[in-house]
């Protein structure tokens, strides 16, 4: 299946993880794809994902993009566009988590969560808007955002700010573009096995506080999440607007 064959995606974060299954996923459905990350070398073991999706048959360049310095936004969607021509699939990816309550939490690394989880899904969305716009392209944009963002979580007072902003935020610019063909969704995940989650998953205690919290009798993984992405992203759920999909193993149907 070819769902992207023609199209340019840009993924942020996607040097790792969530984003890597996801820019790896698009490029095997025809993608051209840009690997936008602070840094190119992948958290585990492994080739960057740009060269494992050339390796692979696929098309892909690593940008360097810092998600949180509208500088950086502006440049790699110039590059972008440069490289391929257009851009026809934004996925907003690129995210830190830093964990603790509201008194524990200290203004730098709330500021610092907010600037990189929704500040830089804005600048992403707001530059990549304008040149679809210029363009005349009909394009779409998927916001990662999580279950964190809807119920709360305990102890990630600024993770789950953030991510609530995300969500938001969707369901805003769906309404602004949707009827100038930009159409506007959100993923949020559950708990998925990735370099950031692999010590919490380690943890007794606190694995056993996921496990009971979810329906399926697993872990997510990244391609739960990549499934997710790729149909949001494609023609087939072009009548899905401003909507957040869960993919969290029924931990929000409680």
């Amino acid at each position: 299946m070819n769902r992207f064959e023609g199209r340019t995606a840009i993924v942020t974060g996607s040097s790792s993880g969530i984003g890597r299954e996801i820019a790896q996923k698009l490029a095997e459905e025809g993608a051209e794809v840009v690997v936008a990350d602070v840094q190119r070398e992948p958290n585990q073991e492994g080739l960057p994902t740009d060269e494992k999706i050339r390796e692979d048959g696929g098309e892909a360049v690593f940008i360097e993009t810092d998600v949180s310095d509208e500088e950086s936004v502006k440049d790699t969607v110039y590059q972008a566009a440069e490289k391929y021509g257009k851009i026809d699939v934004l996925v907003n990816n690129a995210g830190i988590h830093i964990p603790g309550s509201a008194v524990d939490t200290d203004m730098e690394d709330w500021r610092k969560t907010l600037e990189v989880n929704l500040d830089g899904q804005y600048l992403c969305s707001k530059h990549v808007i304008d040149h679809m716009q210029q363009e005349d392209i009909e394009g779409d944009i998927v916001n990662i955002a999580s279950i964190a963002g809807i119920v709360g979580y305990g102890q990630n007072a600024a993770y789950c700010a953030s991510k609530g902003g995300v969500v938001e935020l969707t369901r805003e610019m769906a309404l602004d573009y949707g009827d100038k063909g930009i159409n506007i969704n959100s993923v949020s995940p559950g708990v998925i096995r990735t370099a950031m989650t692999e010590e919490m998953l380690e943890d007794d205690e606190q694995r056993q506080f996921i496990d009971s919290n979810t329906v399926s009798e697993r872990v997510g993984e990244p391609e739960d999440i990549a499934n997710a992405v790729a149909f949001l992203a494609s023609d087939e759920s072009d009548f899905i607007v401003g909507e957040n999909l869960v993919v969290d193993g029924g931990w929000t149907a409680h």
